[in-house]
């Protein structure tokens, strides 16, 4: 199974009031297990950086100046991702960006059943918990020590690591636990085979009592005094057939 997982930086939080998309990464794995691939590019937008978002992700309108517009690299994008899943953690906010910018240019956006988000998986997971990426990292372990500031790429690969330990860790691709089973069902049944290939035939033995086990029983059962049963009423019908 292929999938991407992503992530995007942006001039803040809403496109639907001018924010614009000016990085995004993406990491390709398949059976949950990275395969090296990825896609990384920077964009112009059109715009001026605000000094909030830039104390985020460092990326300043100077840098980005020379960078192309999102429609001059949106092709190689979408040749990327191809119709696969995308994973990202809080996924409807960079699916917002990714989505405007397509509508921009006029491309057709990517179907939101296509999102896969992590953060409403780690609330699941971890009900109560912290669900910040840098929070997730450090539950499961993840180094993270190279992250200063937010970047799309590293945020993705990131995410991507934790993405597989929030879905069941490596073995859910690897198909481990199944061989295994096979191979022991596989081993018990050879055995039962050959057991009873050599096995020697025993004759069936009665399970009926012989008429002097039911005597001996009936002379142990007359030497019970006040056994239970015998105290017992029979059941009266009452009225309309109703005991």
């Amino acid at each position: 199974m292929r999938e991407i997982v992503f992530d995007t930086e942006t001039t803040g939080l809403n496109p639907l009031t001018g924010d614009r998309l000016v990085e995004i990464g993406c990491v390709e794995i398949v059976n949950r297990v990275e395969t090296g691939r990825t896609y990384h590019a920077y964009f112009h937008p059109d715009r001026d950086m605000p000094m909030e978002a830039e104390r985020v992700h460092g990326l300043s309108i100077t840098f980005l100046s020379d960078k192309p517009r999102f429609h001059e690299s949106v092709q190689d994008l979408l040749e990327f991702i191809g119709d696969s899943p995308l994973v990202a953690h809080n996924a409807a906010f960079d699916f917002g960006f990714l989505n405007a910018e397509l509508e921009r240019c006029g491309r057709p956006i990517v179907a939101m059943q296509r999102m896969v988000d992590t953060l409403a998986i780690a609330r699941i997971r971890h009900p109560g918990a912290k669900h910040s990426l840098d929070a997730l990292c450090t539950r499961y372990g993840i180094d993270r020590s190279h992250r200063i500031k937010h970047g799309a790429l590293l945020d993705a690969q990131l995410l991507a690591q934790l993405y597989v330990e929030l879905t069941g860790g490596r073995q859910i691709g690897l198909g481990l636990a199944d061989s295994a089973v096979s191979i022991v069902a596989e081993t018990i049944v050879a055995d039962i085979s050959v057991a009873s290939a050599t096995r020697p035939i025993r004759r069936p033995r009665p399970h009926s009592a012989s008429t002097d086990e039911l005597e001996r029983h009936q002379s142990f059962v007359a030497t019970l005094v006040n056994p239970v049963w015998a105290t017992l009423a029979p059941a009266v019908d009452a009225p309309g057939g109703q005991a």
